[in-house]
């Protein structure tokens, strides 16, 4: 029996890569059926981009874990006939191809929730499923740099950088899940699903936030500034005696906290450096002065010294020392999983949790293609004979 806060939904899997695995992960990790669609083995179309199980297994993993796996040629009649047979049991369906790609199927939503109008059919696309650039192939980079992101990332000067993660993918797929549960409880007024669409370029535009708000309200252009904030100083990296040192002041009230324990007592008393903007019209001044003070003892030293004053701080890890953090260690963000070929092994869990709903019970490791294939046909009255012949057709 299923458990988790979700577990009585059941989620019709129709993604790939990154964006729309994220998505579906949300309801996997709570309980819900998953039941993931793949292309037969020996049919064309297969999973071989990045998150593909052979391009990168971990990955894979941490994408897929929670599923059930059933292979499915849609381009067949009989394909077809199974989606139809699911979609009517089902409460989410959702799919990140082109958008022109599942009109050409025939599982477009208008043709699904026509079998099962309470269905909440979900839609993850590069640019929009129309528009001058609704058929673009959508891929995060190129996301981060129409959306803006590159822009403002990187030191001044040095041109546009993506960020370290596939942030318009991810958020993509955690805004799709928002989208998809605000259409399920809007479903137990009307009793009807509807279509959640969302794209790469839309969710990182959404993320840009207070720069977004300095171009639309106050038409300035938001510049790179490095690991510094654009608004506030001092922020950003230091360097202590034995590393690095993330540093948060900001606010009047927090600068003359700094000062006093950098045992710089000057500054603080400089008119000239006041207030936030003062200082920001003085970045390298305040930077070099504080900078220089930050390398007179290591970054342990430093952050035990600053967070005593109110100072908010900390040390820059590598991924390894995150998982290595105690706090990280207390909080569980990781799950532990037991794998038939990898043996223990932990995956990157949620980052809420519910006080009355526990997720559900130990992750399952991802499927491999098809694993579940016979026994969802066979739940939707197909004998082993018939099994066997859409097989030998490549239908399943």
């Amino acid at each position: 029996m299923r458990t988790g806060a979700l577990s009585r939904f059941t989620i019709l899997d129709a993604t790939r890569v990154r964006a729309g695995p994220t998505a579906v992960r949300v309801f996997a990790d709570q309980g819900a059926r998953v039941i993931k669609l793949e292309i037969p083995p020996g049919a064309p179309g297969g999973d071989d981009m990045i998150g593909g199980r052979e391009h990168n297994r971990a990955d894979y993993e941490n994408l897929h874990r929670n599923k059930e796996s059933l292979t499915l040629n849609m381009k067949e009649p009989e394909g077809l006939a199974i989606l139809h047979a699911l979609v009517k049991q089902a409460d989410v369906f959702i799919e990140n191809y082109r958008p022109d790609v599942k009109y050409r199927l025939g599982i477009g939503p208008e043709d699904l929730r026509a079998i099962n109008p309470r269905l909440v059919y979900a839609s993850i696309s590069g640019f929009g499923q129309d528009g001058p650039y609704a058929n673009w192939p959508g891929f995060d980079s190129i996301a981060q740099g129409m959306g803006g992101l590159m822009s403002v990332t990187g030191q001044p000067g040095e041109g546009p950088m993506r960020v370290g993660i596939p942030l318009a993918d991810l958020c993509a797929g955690h805004f799709c899940a928002q989208g998809i549960l605000s259409a399920l409880l809007e479903r137990e007024v009307s009793g009807e699903g509807q279509w959640v669409q969302t794209s790469l370029l839309e969710s990182q535009i959404a993320m840009l936030d207070f720069q977004a708000a300095q171009w639309l309200i106050d038409r300035k252009v938001p510049q790179q500034h490095g690991n510094e904030h654009p608004l506030t100083v001092p922020t950003g990296v230091f360097k202590t005696a034995d590393g690095y040192l993330n540093l948060a002041a900001i606010g009047n009230s927090m600068w003359r906290r700094l000062c006093e324990a950098l045992e710089v007592p000057e500054l603080a008393a400089d008119p000239e450096l006041g207030s936030d903007p003062q200082r920001c019209a003085q970045r390298e001044r305040v930077n070099g002065a504080i900078g220089a003070a930050f390398l007179k003892r290591t970054t342990a030293e430093w952050t035990e010294r600053l967070l005593k004053a109110g100072v908010p701080c900390g040390p820059i890890h590598r991924i390894d020392e995150v998982f290595a953090d105690p706090q990280v260690q207390h909080l569980g963000i990781t799950w532990p999983m037991q794998h038939p070929q990898m043996g223990e092994v932990s995956l990157v869990g949620q980052p809420f949790r519910l006080s009355r709903s526990p997720r559900a019970a130990e992750p399952t490791p991802a499927p491999h293609q098809g694993d579940q294939t016979d026994a969802i046909l066979r739940e939707l009255g197909y004998d082993d004979a018939r099994i066997a012949e859409l097989r030998g057709k490549l239908v399943v």
